[in-house]
């Protein structure tokens, strides 16, 4: 589904997981200044959207997903996770109520794969899932002046969340276009999905499907802080978080990367993070930020040394720590009172 804000004059596609909307708008520095001082409007359209509605949509959502949402009041945003048996995250929701109706925005192309699981969770229960990726979209506003740059996307909006680089409006799609030229006059300045992911990855914000693989669990990047409730009720993988953050440790963990500026590449989702040679773990993902210059996400191995210098894809690449090698395993035990026996 292409964005109709891809025929605006400059739009430069984008390719991969965010095929669909623009890369950037003809000058992504710009874009990303806009971003930081003014207003900068990013078309996140490609996002797909599940809305849930009925009366124990809250309370089933609570029972399905790591975050405690029973009782999330009206307008609030809460990150959850669907899990597998296993503690490895499958799905990675930001969601918002309105009183009457659940609002859910994921990664591209896993609305379908939610909406289907979700459905076969339903049982008695008074609850309907739709998948309204083609009614709804998302736009998100980034810096100081968002709010009045925002105002005609507030009012139209079916929902708001706050996101890892700005509010995100669910808008009617058949309004995308109008909303976002109401938004420029204003005082926003359309910005790509570089600038967009930038900004992300500046904020060391993971992003489901780049920075994870098949093998994640939160606590590999840091979603134990904001999507996974640690007292709520028993959900599905909840003895995998439970027993790595009272217990144990996971055996990775995600790092910031500051990346060799001298080469004129980013190297690509996926490369291999090595270490004197050896791999340790890949590049999620990696952007150029305006001010910090080549940055990125990886995921590595425990236990590599924090100052290590690592090779992303055959780019230089020191770590900035974002998960500590010592998360989880938060039982002290009184060693003292066995010695004592």
């Amino acid at each position: 589904m292409n964005s109709p804000l891809l025929a605006t004059p400059g739009a430069v596609p984008a390719d991969g997981l965010d095929a669909g909307v623009a890369a950037h708008y003809g000058d992504p520095v710009r874009e990303q200044r806009a971003m930081a001082r003014t207003a900068g409007l990013v078309d996140r359209s490609h996002r797909g959207v599940v809305r849930v509605t009925g009366p124990d949509r809250l309370s089933w959502l609570h029972s399905l997903t790591s975050q405690h949402v029973e009782a999330l009041p009206a307008g609030q945003t809460a990150q959850a996770l669907i899990l597998d048996p296993n503690g490895r995250v499958e799905h990675h929701l930001t969601l918002t109520d309105d009183g009457t109706s659940a609002w859910i925005h994921v990664e591209p192309g896993t609305a379908t794969a939610l909406v289907e699981f979700l459905d076969s969770m339903r049982f008695m229960l008074r609850v309907e899932v739709a998948d309204v990726t083609g009614d709804y979209a998302v736009l998100t506003v980034a810096g100081p002046d968002a709010a009045e740059a925002a105002r005609p996307l507030a009012e139209a909006a079916a929902g708001q969340t706050e996101g890892a680089v700005g509010p995100d409006y669910l808008v009617p799609r058949e309004q995308l276009t109008g909303l976002a030229e109401a938004a420029v006059a204003g005082g926003a300045q359309l910005a790509g999905i570089w600038a967009y992911e930038a900004f992300r990855i500046a904020a060391h914000q993971p992003r489901y499907g780049l920075d994870t693989d098949h093998k994640t669990i939160p606590h590999e990047v840091g979603w134990i802080e904001s999507a996974v409730h640690l007292s709520k009720g028993c959900y599905r993988g909840q003895e995998t978080v439970a027993r790595v953050h009272n217990l144990g440790h996971p055996p990775r963990r995600l790092v910031f990367l500051h990346l060799d500026g001298s080469v004129d590449r980013l190297p690509a989702h996926g490369d291999e993070l090595a270490l004197d040679g050896k791999a340790v773990g890949f590049v999620g993902s990696a952007a150029r930020h305006f001010e910090l210059g080549p940055i990125g996400l990886g995921l590595i191995r425990r236990t590599v040394p924090v100052d290590a210098t690592l090779e992303a894809g055959e780019v230089a690449a020191s770590q900035e720590v974002v998960v500590p090698p010592d998360a989880g395993a938060n039982v002290t035990i009184d060693r003292s009172a066995f010695a004592r026996r």
